[in-house]
């Protein structure tokens, strides 16, 4: 049993890339598919499937590297509010990775969105990661 899944969800992402696996699999819920539907759209990974039925889901997540560097896109992929301490942002003061390079994944009662659509709505919530 897994105490904190998203924090495990992020670290089989960071070891993958470690690694210098293409694609890495891990069980599927609703929230790491609403994490990895924002890693896609914001340009830090290549696709995703979900596949299996029921409780049997598996996301695949197909990761993205530079072709002549062999450098991912992700440098860094980090847990902030867990179980023990939670953290939370107003929409006004959320914060800014890497000066607005990367970016903070917070959970808003309008679902999860990026740092940057949260100032925007004026929304605040629990920051759940940091990716640059």
């Amino acid at each position: 049993m897994v105490t904190d899944p998203i924090a495990n969800f992020l670290t089989r992402i960071r070891n993958a890339i470690m690694a210098g696996h293409r694609v890495v699999e891990v069980d599927s819920s609703k929230m790491k598919v609403n994490i990895t539907e924002i890693l896609k759209d914001q340009g830090y990974i290549h696709n995703y499937k979900v596949e299996g039925e029921g409780a049997q889901k598996t996301l695949k997540i197909a990761l993205k590297y530079d072709r002549a560097t062999k450098i991912n896109a992700i440098r860094e992929i980090v847990r902030v509010s867990r179980p023990g301490l939670r953290k939370y942002s107003s929409g006004s003061s959320a914060p800014r990775v890497r000066n607005g390079l990367g970016i903070a994944i917070l959970s808003t009662s309008k679902g999860l969105m990026t740092d940057k659509e949260a100032r925007r709505s004026n929304v605040g919530g629990e920051v759940i990661c940091y990716v640059s």
